[in-house]
């Protein structure tokens, strides 16, 4: 193992080829556990490529190969490393129940932050996809039912026009891009947004949305291209 060759340039690390994955890959398959233990990565790949950030994979990298701590044949698979170091019972319950916890966490935390109640059945085919231009009309109001912003309503002889925006890649909030990938052309809908997806606890006081609002928006999916 100790005549293993860089498999990629600093230069191609550092640009679209190379992804978190296949660093993750190369690193799990290459180096010894103490040294994916050592850099957090150790654990299934899934895991390990989204909590990683790529900066960090490539130091990681870089220091494989100076210190040459490569992988032996003896040695088990890097997703198991976890198990065997909890071989103590009362570590071993205590690292089920952290895992278990984080589980729960990271579920709860990956739970749609919106509800959506179809008001007009679409006549589109399919919902747009991340990425798609998309037009939208919306009127937002607070739970009180204030209303803060809309684009449906005439300004002096010209006619309203939608809101035009590529879906799903932060133009707009979450629970907008989460929401509108599932309508479909001509479909309108009345979405209600917890904070989270929303403005959060920053609101947007020159909008007058105070922190921390749930917001109620009636939309409709005018176009998709």
């Amino acid at each position: 193992m100790s005549q293993i060759e860089p498999k990629w340039t600093v230069e191609e690390l550092g640009g679209d080829g190379v992804s978190k994955k296949d660093l993750v890959a190369y690193l799990q398959e290459t180096g010894a556990n103490d040294f994916l233990v050592a850099h957090k990565l150790n654990g299934k790949l899934t895991s390990v490529v989204k909590t990683a950030k790529k900066p960090a994979l490539i130091e990681a990298y870089k220091q494989l190969f100076e210190t040459k701590q490569f992988r032996t044949s003896d040695e088990i698979p890097a997703s198991e490393v976890k198990k065997e170091k909890a071989a103590d019972p009362e570590e071993e319950t205590k690292q089920e129940g952290a895992d278990s916890s984080g589980k729960a966490a990271l579920e709860k935390a990956d739970e749609p932050k919106y509800t959506k109640k179809v008001t007009k059945k679409g006549s589109g085919s399919r919902p747009p996809a991340k990425g798609d231009r998309v037009s939208v009309f919306y009127t937002g109001r607070l739970e009180n039912g204030k209303e803060f912003d809309s684009n449906v309503k005439a300004k002096g002889r010209k006619a309203p026009t939608p809101l035009v925006f590529k879906v799903g890649t932060g133009r707009v909030i979450r629970g907008w891009d989460e929401a509108l990938m599932t309508m479909v052309k001509g479909e309108k809908a009345t979405l209600t947004i917890q904070p989270e997806w929303a403005y959060g606890q920053r609101g947007v006081e020159t909008a007058g949305i105070p922190p921390n609002s749930t917001l109620i928006f009636d939309v409709e999916l005018v176009d998709i291209e």
